[in-house]
């Protein structure tokens, strides 16, 4: 059973970067499927963008393409999430996500893993 946290979320100002980091434990990111979710209140959870377990193929919805970028490392356990150009819209609660074979990769209904989630505020 894999384990979840993530960190590096904070407040910045539109047109800023964060890089979010999510540790596992207990199992090896190279076994799943990771992904980035994010929720803002009111609103419901959307996938933000995820990894292959073999790395072979990245996913990024479409309102962020091109301003981020997952990536893992495997031997240190961790996906990242690196976002620049942030805007308002941008900010939310993102939660880290791991399943060994989710049918739709950004969905977050095939997702069985979580962490806790680390805040994003961006001011304009």
């Amino acid at each position: 059973q894999v384990q979840l946290v993530e960190s590096g979320g904070g407040s910045v100002q539109a047109g800023g970067s964060l890089r979010l980091s999510c540790v596992a434990s207990g199992d090896t990111v190279s076994r799943y499927y990771m992904a980035w979710f994010r929720q803002a209140p009111g609103a419901e959870r959307e996938g933000v963008a995820a990894i292959r377990s073999d790395g072979s193929n990245l996913y990024y919805t479409p309102s962020v393409e091109g301003r981020v970028t997952i990536s893992k490392d495997n031997a240190k356990n961790t996906v990242y999430l690196e976002m620049n150009s942030l805007k308002p819209e941008d900010s939310a609660m993102y939660y880290c996500s791991a399943d060994r074979r989710p049918l739709i990769p950004l969905s977050p209904r095939y997702y069985n893993h979580w962490g806790q989630g680390t805040q994003v505020t961006v001011s304009s």
